[in-house]
């Protein structure tokens, strides 16, 4: 499997624990020049742009540790440039979800990381 369908996967593994828990998707792999968000879910009137880590091991460290301040930074630019286009004025959050090994399985998930 390749590096595009592993993220593909785990982004999968992401969007259905999100919406199990009764977020509803907006847009997934939203992408503009210098942007990308893994995931746009909307939940209580709130909207999420949710960054998806992926580790096939744990001896990567845990994928919560490579959101650094400087991933941080692209995440806040990238909300800014999608609440701009669609207008958006009310809240939202910068969240994440940690996917793990062979199978996918969901092993945290930060909302409002901020």
């Amino acid at each position: 499997m390749n590096s595009t369908e592993t993220g593909r996967k785990a982004e999968t593994a992401a969007r259905v624990y999100l919406e199990m828990r009764g977020f509803k998707i907006l847009e997934q792999n939203w992408r503009r020049p210098r942007c990308e968000i893994d995931i746009v879910a909307s939940k209580d009137g709130i909207l999420h742009f949710v960054e998806v880590k992926y580790r096939r091991h744990d001896d990567q460290g845990s994928g919560l540790d490579a959101i650094t301040a400087s991933k941080l930074k692209q995440m806040q630019r990238s909300a800014w440039f999608y609440v701009d286009e669609v207008k958006w004025r009310g809240e939202y959050v910068l969240s994440a979800v940690e996917i793990a090994g062979p199978d996918f399985v969901v092993m945290g998930f930060l909302e409002n990381i901020f």
